[in-house]
């Protein structure tokens, strides 16, 4: 087993990895009742990706002797209704000063890396994502 899930009432559950023991909680969110005072499990879905991303990302830049420090990626949800789900998921790459003017061809090896994780290759082609690069546009 990777985790367990404990529903701890008022529409929040506890999360528990079960190799290293760490945990965090979620909420429903405003829109669908909940508080909104955490992660709601969709938006872990929107921010996975982006976690994703950047870990193959970074895997892959150190076999090319790069270091990803310091980028950071703007995530947005979009929700759909009937059915209600994530219908979309826009990312915003930032990169600073010392990765923007790396060659073209590492950066086009680093977004295939991207968008080729295991995340994204689990998404279902239904759900839109839009990735702008920022920087490296």
């Amino acid at each position: 087993m990777t985790s367990t899930v404990r529903y701890d009432g008022v529409l929040r559950t506890t999360c528990t990895h079960l190799r290293s023991g760490s945990t965090f909680e979620t909420d429903a969110p405003t829109d669908n009742n909940g508080k909104g005072e955490r992660f709601s499990p969709t938006d872990l879905l929107a921010t996975s990706l982006a976690a994703c991303m950047i870990t193959v990302m970074g895997i892959k830049a150190r076999t090319m002797g790069l270091d990803l420090d310091g980028v950071t990626i703007d995530v947005e949800k979009i929700m759909k209704a009937e059915p209600r789900r994530v219908g979309g998921i826009n990312l915003t790459f930032h990169f600073p000063e010392a990765l923007r003017n790396i060659e073209q061809k590492q950066k086009d090896i680093l977004k295939n890396t991207g968008h080729t994780c295991p995340v994204a290759q689990s998404i279902h082609p239904d759900l839109e994502v839009n990735v702008d690069w920022g920087e490296w546009a």
